[in-house]
């Protein structure tokens, strides 16, 4: 090992340790920013050292792609609506799968003399990296809506995908017994693909945010692939942190959905679950000026956000409308579904934006078991995960998913467009509830409403 070998290895392990401090960081509101910043710098720094290993082929490309690449997250990083973030945060993980893909890739059509582990490794880089990009891309379209969002099923699928599993190992051992012919390269790269989008499509759009922390993981497994096939050991700490972190994150997400770990994994080849079932019942509208004065007597607000929220951008309004409450004399508490949004965290994400204080926001399992005792609980545009049917109807889709017993408080006040039902398609019959009161409008306004009621 030389001299500059050793300088290279000492400074990849001070990113690594880096990293694990950034990764800790991340775990609490208050120090995420710092979190990301650290892991950012000690990114930055592991490339510089690897560009001075002389191993470069091309400088001034590398250069280009740097500067495009810092333009483009710029932009995206200001333009971007929290809205859309589910989406850009998908994209993202499509990007780094599609990475070690092309460095997969790379490695099996420019070495030489090959050994079979290099070979294996670089396989399962270039597999896992098809499967996390593509099912990404179909991930974003639902999330952006630019194709339905509820799970798309067909006649036959899990043979389907049984022959793409089985076409996927001949390709392995086509490229194990043949590395150099390029033909057996872009079979398995076609059909990895492929898989990604089979893996996706059934999915639901309830389920977006486990998908999410899923494919997160699944860009940190290839990462670290990547880095095998390179021999390359921070890529290979980079990418283990980045899918072991994603694992734990779905593992999350799971228990929040009420589903196992498995059961999202293999999705794809599980018969999709529907439902027909219509609640009915009467709906009582309630104006935002009769609200006021049910508000204006309580002691205690339990406030429910949900994608609505992030749609109407009412974060900021419901702050405003949180100290008002306060200034009344009232208690007021944020319940966040571990699934609320189209993200791990869009909640809370949102919520910070509008410096609501962490203090003030309660998981579910810590808001059920009091829940009864809150005066009025306001669900801003959440829908499925305030829906009583997981409790009460067996024959839900979504029977037995854990949700915050909205309808158990003493009054309920619904922010809401309209009627239509939630992103997992399923009527709520929390709407339909005696302590219940629909509140429907624009929730920025509607709770602008309340704001100006409260400051006359």
């Amino acid at each position: 090992m030389t001299d500059y070998s050793i300088i290279i290895n000492f400074v990849y392990v001070l990113s690594a340790t880096l990293f694990i401090f950034g990764l800790k960081l991340l775990s609490h509101p208050s120090t995420a920013r710092k979190g990301n910043l650290l892991s950012a710098l000690a990114m930055f720094v592991a490339v510089i050292v690897t560009l001075l290993d002389q191993q470069i082929i091309s400088f001034e490309l590398i250069l280009v792609c740097f500067v495009i690449g810092s333009i483009l997250g710029v932009i995206a990083a200001r333009k971007v609506a929290m809205t859309s973030m589910p989406e850009l945060v998908s994209l993202f993980n499509g990007i780094g799968g599609l990475a070690s893909l092309a460095v997969a890739y790379a490695t099996l059509v420019g070495g030489e003399n090959l050994s079979v582990f290099i070979i294996l490794v670089s396989f399962v880089a270039l597999l896992i990296g098809a499967i996390t990009f593509s099912g990404s891309i179909v991930a974003w379209a639902k999330l952006s809506e630019r194709m339905i969002g509820r799970p798309i099923a067909f006649k036959g699928q899990i043979f389907a995908n049984i022959a793409l599993l089985l076409g996927i190992l001949l390709s392995a051992v086509l490229i194990c017994a043949q590395p150099e012919i390029a033909t057996w390269h872009y079979l398995a790269i076609g059909l990895a693909l492929l898989m990604g989008v089979m893996l996706v499509l059934p999915i639901g759009g309830a389920d977006m945010p486990v998908v999410i922390s899923l494919l997160n993981s699944y860009s940190g497994l290839a990462a670290c692939a990547a880095g095998f096939a390179l021999e390359n050991n921070l890529l290979i700490v980079a990418g283990a942190l980045v899918g072991a972190s994603g694992i734990i994150l779905t593992n999350i997400m799971c228990k929040a959905m009420n589903r196992s770990l498995m059961n999202v994994m293999t999705s794809g080849f599980q018969a999709v679950q529907s439902s027909d079932m219509k609640i009915e019942g009467e709906i009582k509208p309630l104006s935002a000026d009769d609200a006021y004065y049910v508000l204006e007597a309580a002691q205690s607000v339990l406030v429910i956000p949900g994608y609505g929220m992030a749609v109407a951008q009412a974060q900021h309004t419901m702050k405003e409308l949180q100290e008002l409450l306060e200034s009344n004399g009232a208690e007021v508490s944020y319940a966040i579904h571990p699934v609320a949004g189209r993200m791990p965290g869009h909640m809370n994400v949102l919520l910070a934006e509008a410096d609501v204080s962490y203090e003030q926001l309660f998981e579910m399992d810590e808001v059920n078991p009091r829940i009864e005792g809150y005066d009025v609980a306001i669900v801003i545009g959440a829908n499925d995960v305030v829906n009583p049917a997981a409790r009460e109807l067996k024959g839900s889709p979504i029977y037995g998913m854990p949700v915050i017993n909205a309808d158990l408080a003493k009054n309920v006040f619904v922010l809401k467009r309209g009627m239509a039902t939630g992103f997992a398609g399923v009527d709520n019959p929390l709407f339909f509830k005696p302590n219940c009161r629909m509140i429907f409008g624009d929730a920025k306004e509607t709770l602008g409403n309340l704001v100006r009621q409260f400051a006359d």
